[in-house]
C-alpha cells in the first residue's frame, strides 16, 4: 500500500503496519516520515529500537537476528534499517525478500529508509517484495506549481494563512530547499500572530534561500517558463555550479528533445520513442509531450549549435560571456508568445 507523506498521520492512527518503506529525494520529508513512525511506535508502548545502517561489509544476518532478539522486558521492538545507497546488493536483496515473508505485526515493526530510487531499483525483486508486504511512503519534493499548496498546508498547521501571491512569493524564494522553506514558515509563526498574513509581511520576512541543481534545470527547460529559467541560471551561477556540468545537463536534454521531435516528425509513435530514448519517468514524459509542440526541429538543432558554441567558450577557444550564453540558450527553449497575424 502506498500513502503520501500528508496521509501518513491518518494511516498511523488506524494502527501500525508491520513494515514501512520510506524513500524519496527530499530529506526533510523523509526525516519527518521516519519521526512520525517512530513516535507512533513509542505511543503504542514500543520503546525498544534497534538501528541498523547498511554500509560496506554489513552482515545481512544481523537483520534476522535483530528481529528474533527481543529483550526480556518487552515483546515488541522497532527495527530501524537504513540503506543510504539504496542498493542492498545481491545478498541484501535476497535477505530482504526472505525477511518480509516472516513479518510479525504483534512483535516487530520494521522501518526501512532509502534515498531516491531510479527506475531500475523500483523494478528490482527485493523492492517489489517490500512494497507488497508493507506501506510505502514516497517523499519527493513538490514541484514548483504544487509548492504554494504545500506551503499553505504547512501554514495551516501553525494556524496561519496567506494569499496566493504570498505563497507564490515564498515558493519562488525557497524552491529546491524544503528545509529552508520549513524554517522560513517557522519564522513567520514566531513573528506574527495566528491568522491572515499579508504579502508585505511575507516579503519583508522571507529570505531568498532557493537552491537549484542541474536536474531541476533540465525539467525547467521542458516547462519553458522564461522567468524561472532566468532565476535558475542566475542561481546556478551564484552557487558556483560547474559550467561543464550545466552544459552537459542542458545539451543532453536538448539532444533528447531533438531525437524525439525528429522521430515524431517521421511518424513514429511517441511511446516507442520514449522507450528508445530511455525516458521512463511519467512526469517527465508529460512535460515532454507539452514541450514538443512548441519546439520545431529547426529550433532544437539551432539550440544544439548554440550549445557547441558554449562548449568552446568553456574550453577557452570561443568568445562570449559564459553565463549570458547559458541564459540565451535556455531561453531558446522557453515559451514565447505567438505573433498576431496582420
Amino acid at each position: 500500500m502506498a500513502v503520501r507523506p500528508e496521509q501518513l498521520a491518518s494511516q498511523l492512527e488506524r494502527g501500525l503496519a508491520p513494515l514501512y518503506i520510506v524513500h524519496g529525494d527530499e530529506p526533510l520529508l523523509v526525516l519527518e516520515a521516519g519521526d512520525a513512525i517512530r513516535a507512533a511506535a513509542r505511543a503504542r508502548g514500543i520503546d525498544e529500537r534497534e538501528v541498523l545502517v547498511v554500509t560496506q561489509g554489513f552482515k545481512w544476518n544481523t537483520l534476522e537476528m535483530a528481529a528474533g532478539n527481543l529483550s526480556l522486558f518487552g515483546s515488541s521492538k522497532l527495527i530501524d534499517l537504513r540503506i543510504p545507497t539504496g542498493k542492498p546488493g545481491r545478498e541484501g536483496g535476497e535477505a530482504l525478500q526472505r525477511y518480509v515473508k516472516h513479518l510479525d505485526p504483534q512483535g516487530v515493526i520494521t522501518l526501512i529508509t532509502l534515498p531516491q530510487l531510479d527506475w531500475a531499483a523500483r523494478k528490482a525483486a527485493w523492492f517489489v517484495a517490500l512494497l507488497e508486504a508493507g506501506v510505502e511512503v514516497e517523499c519527493n519534493a513538490p514541484a514548483l506549481p504544487q509548492l504554494p499548496d504545500w506551503l499553505a498546508g504547512r501554514l495551516a498547521r501553525q494556524k496561519q494563512r496567506a494569499p496566493r501571491e504570498a505563497l507564490e512569493f515564498i515558493a519562488q524564494h525557497v524552491e529546491g530547499n524544503l528545509l529552508a522553506a520549513h524554517q522560513e514558515l517557522q519564522k513567520l509563526a514566531l513573528l506574527f500572530e495566528p491568522g491572515e498574513l499579508t504579502l508585505e509581511q511575507v516579503q519583508d520576512s522571507v529570505l531568498n534561500v532557493a537552491r537549484y541543481d542541474t536536474e531541476k534545470l533540465r525539467l525547467a527547460l521542458l516547462e519553458g517558463d522564461p522567468a524561472r529559467l532566468t532565476r535558475m541560471i542566475e542561481g546556478l551561477q551564484g552557487e558556483g555550479a560547474a559550467p561543464p556540468l550545466v552544459l552537459w545537463a542542458m545539451a543532453t536534454e536538448i539532444r533528447t528533445l531533438a531525437l524525439l521531435r525528429a522521430g515524431q516528425d517521421s511518424g513514429q509513435p511517441l511511446a516507442a520513442l520514449f522507450k528508445r530514448e530511455r525516458v521512463f519517468d511519467r512526469e517527465k514524459q508529460a512535460l515532454i509531450q507539452r514541450a514538443l509542440p512548441r519546439l520545431p526541429l529547426g529550433t532544437l538543432r539551432a539550440a544544439l549549435m548554440h550549445a557547441a558554441r558554449v562548449d568552446r567558450i568553456i574550453k577557452g577557444v570561443g568568445d562570449g560571456e559564459l553565463w549570458n550564453e547559458f541564459l540565451q540558450l535556455a531561453l531558446r527553449l522557453a515559451n514565447t508568445p505567438r505573433r498576431r497575424r496582420a
